[in-house]
Parts: C-alpha cells; structure tokens; sequence
C-alpha cells in the first residue's frame, strides 16, 4: 500500500474517535443516569461539556500543531484523549464524568485541526487530495453510524454491570493502536522553529469567548433561550471583538499570535466557511428536528426511529466513496446535483411524511439525503484550505473545524426554536407536520445559500480530470 495511504488511515483513526465521541453517549443516557443518579441538568452538561470543549480549542490546536509539529500536537491529543477516556469509563460520579468529558473534547480540538493539516501536506496534487477528502467524509460518516450503534450495544449488554462505562474503554484500544503506528509511521511537519513565539494570552481570550458562547448555546437548547444565555453571548462577542483587535495588532508588531487574519484574504476560504456554516446549520437542526417529529409526531418508536435514520448514515458512506470520481470528472456541477437532490428530497419529506407513510418510503428518502450529503461534505474542507500556503494550513483547519461545531450549535438552537414556536403547546399529529415543514423550508434556504456559496467558488479550485 502507498505510504501516504497507510499515514492516511493512522491521522483517521484520531478524526474517527473524535466524530464517534460526539454521539456514543447519546443511546446510553439513560443507563448512565440510573446508575450515577446524574439529575437531568447534569446529564445535559455531560453532552454539552465535550462540545463545548471541543469547539473552544479548535484553534488553538490547529496553531499549536503549526508551531510545535503535527505529529508531535496530533499524538498528544490521542494520549490525553485516552487517559480522559479512562476517567470517563471509570467515574463515580456525575461531576466526575463530566469534566472528563470536557477534557475529552479538548483532546479531540487538539487532533482534529491535524488531521485536514496533514492531508493537504500529505496530498499536494488535487486528484489524490480530492480522494483523500473522499476518506475524510466516510470517516465522518463511519463515526456518526459507528458511535449511535456502539453506544447501544454496549449499554445493552449483560455481562457486566453498568455496561455503558464501554462506551468509554473502547476508545483505549483505538488509541494505542493509533499512537503506536502515529509514531512509526507519521512523519513531522512545522512552520515554526521559534518555540517560545507562542500566544497564551490569545489562547485564554478565544478560549474564554469561545466557552461563553457554546456554553450559551447549548444551554438554550436544554433550556430555552434565558437572560443568562444572552447575556453570555454579548460577553462573547465583545471577547471576539478584543481578540480580532488584539490578534491585528500583534501581527502589525511582530509579536506572537494566535490566529492570522490573512486566513481571510482568500476568497475561496471565506466562502468554505460560509458553505459549510450554512450546510451544517441546515445538517445538525435536521436530525434534531427528524428526530423529533419520529417519535413524537409519527409515534414512531426509538428503536425503529434510529433504524430508519442509519439509512442515512449508509447513503452518506456510499456518495462518499464514490464522490472523488465525480467531482475530479465533473468539478462544481456535481456539488450542485447533490445539493439539488438534497432539495428534491426536502420537498419530498414534507410532501411524503405523515402516519400513512410506508417505512420503505422514510428508507428511500433517508438514504438518498445521505447521498446528497456524502456528496457534499467531502469537498467544503477542500474549497476553504485549497490554495492556502502550509503555514495557514493548521490555523485554517482549526478555524474551519470551529465554524462548522458552532454552527451545528447554532442551527439546533435556532432552526429547532422555529420548530417548537410553530408547534405550539398542545401540538396534533398535523401541528407536527406544519412544524416540520416549517423547518425544512429554513433548511432549504440554508442550502440555496451553500449553492450560492459553492457557484462562486473560482474553477481552479475543481480542476477537472481529463479521460
């Protein structure tokens, strides 16, 4: 196998981890709140507190990857992501558990801005760069699956007590596995020889604005939307504010940074950033929102909700191993079908989704809204770092994994605020599906924004194969 193949999977496995962590404790909520008497406020923070620090050092992990090395930043995140694993799988209590949660998603920040770094390192030529995103996107997809899937099975077994606590331990294997062979076979990649150049104070502004607002958020969720919540994002976006100044000036004056600004003179990353915001605004609020309407709408049961949703995640996995080939073959044009299936499926669930509807219908349409999303995701990572110079490389991964975690954030918040407004108090099975479709018409508009996003993009960035 070609070497650069064999780093490929290694840098995946960490990007695996961190994707599968997001959703493994979902199923087995319940288990793990019988048996730690968790109340429901904290079970919540055990979901949100990962999240949150995942998407506050995202940043800091893609610039300290730039400066201190890659490799070196990458397998320091597998280790502290392993050991808070074990923290995780061995907690007896609720506040335990979730500041270990909180420092496995630190752990993840740390990882995941590597792994985009390495692979525009790794595949400079734009057709084996463009495969390679093709294996980023089934990595995302795997995990989705992989994480809803393990975090049932091992709550559901009997042969031990308190089961779930796997849900955690799995993750020690993969992580030796994945730091052993990291260190054989990663080589090291820096743009930085000056070790003492690093910003820790732009790492406590950003890190501070960025909890605020994610903690906000996701307490809007659980909560609604509260003085608290607001009052934390006006704090954060005054932080933001002083930290763009504060970042300018340091660059003008030579002094250490944190994030570089030049990052937006590209015009192709500015607009990855706006499709994949948009895109996963419209993604995250869908499933919270499908979810819903399932169960409480159609009265479909949980088990059978999540069956219906893994054709989802298949359709997703399938595009993705196929939509390397179209896009070196067709470039833009086949993004745009994939959206325009994504559309076409929309309009098909609002049409097509009510209590008389079949199961191979929801199957059908599941699975190809997960082929129009395997479709597309691969190649937003690609519009925003193509054509940037190595020195961006971790800076932008990181910023561009923090764009799409707040904006999943965002789009629950506030497309699922839609949702229950329309829904009303006391909801029928019709109020469910004017709700629904409601949201799936905000859902639309964000990906005529993605279109619109996409079609600006320059040609270069698709160059199409020739034969």
């Amino acid at each position: 196998m070609n070497t650069k193949y064999l780093k490929l999977i290694v840098i995946l496995s960490g990007q695996l981890l961190t994707i599968m962590d997001i959703f493994i404790i979902n199923v087995s909520i319940p288990s793990i709140q019988r048996d730690l008497h968790a109340s429901n406020g904290e079970m919540q923070l055990m979901i949100a507190s990962y999240l949150i620090g995942f998407a506050s050092f995202l940043i800091t992990g893609g610039r300290l990857g730039d400066m201190y090395g890659r490799k070196k930043i990458f397998i320091t995140g597998l280790v502290f992501f392993m050991l808070s694993s074990v923290a995780c799988g061995v907690s007896s209590g609720a506040t335990l558990l979730v500041v270990a949660r909180f420092i496995q998603g630190v752990s993840a920040a740390l990882m995941s801005p590597q792994v985009l770094s390495m692979i525009q390192i790794l595949f400079t030529g734009h057709e084996e760069r463009t495969k390679a995103m093709g294996w980023y996107g089934i990595t995302i997809g795997t995990g989705t699956i992989l994480g809803q899937f393990l975090g049932g099975y091992f709550s559901s077994m009997t042969i031990m007590e308190e089961s779930w606590r796997l849900i955690f331990l799995i993750n020690i294997p993969i992580g030796l596995l994945a730091i052993f062979f990291s260190r054989k076979i990663l080589g090291e990649s820096t743009i930085s020889t000056r070790k003492n150049t690093f910003d820790f104070f732009g790492v406590i502004v950003l890190g501070t604005g960025l909890f605020c607002f994610t903690y906000a958020l996701t307490r809007s969720e659980h909560q609604g939307i509260q003085l608290e919540s607001i009052s934390l994002i006006l704090i954060s976006v005054l932080i933001f504010m002083y930290f763009v100044k504060n970042q300018k000036m340091r660059l003008k004056t030579g002094k250490p940074y944190l994030m570089d600004f030049t990052l937006f003179s590209y015009t192709n990353f500015n607009l990855g950033i706006l499709a994949v915001s948009f895109f996963f605004i419209m993604l995250d609020s869908y499933f919270y929102i499908l979810s819903l309407f399932f169960q409480d709408g159609l009265q479909i049961g949980a088990l059978d909700a999540g069956e219906i949703i893994v054709f989802q995640g298949l359709g997703f996995i399938l595009a993705s191993l196929f939509s390397a080939r179209f896009i070196l073959r067709y470039g833009k044009k086949f993004l745009m079908v994939g959206l325009a299936l994504i559309m076409m499926v929309l309009i098909l669930q609002i049409l097509l989704f009510d209590r008389e509807a079949p199961f191979s219908v929801l199957y059908l349409l599941l699975f190809f809204h997960g082929i129009g999303v395997g479709s597309i995701i691969p190649a937003l990572a690609s519009i925003a770092l193509s054509g940037l110079p190595e020195k961006l490389a971790g800076n932008a991964s990181g910023v561009y994994n923090t764009f799409q975690q707040a904006a999943a954030i965002v789009g629950i918040i506030v497309i699922g605020s839609v949702f229950y407004d329309v829904l009303g108090t006391k909801p029928s099975p019709q109020d469910y599906h004017h709700a629904f479709s409601v949201a799936l018409i905000v859902n639309m508009v964000c990906v005529v924004i993605v279109l619109f996003s996409i079609i600006k993009v320059s040609d270069d960035v698709f160059p199409k194969r020739k034969g």
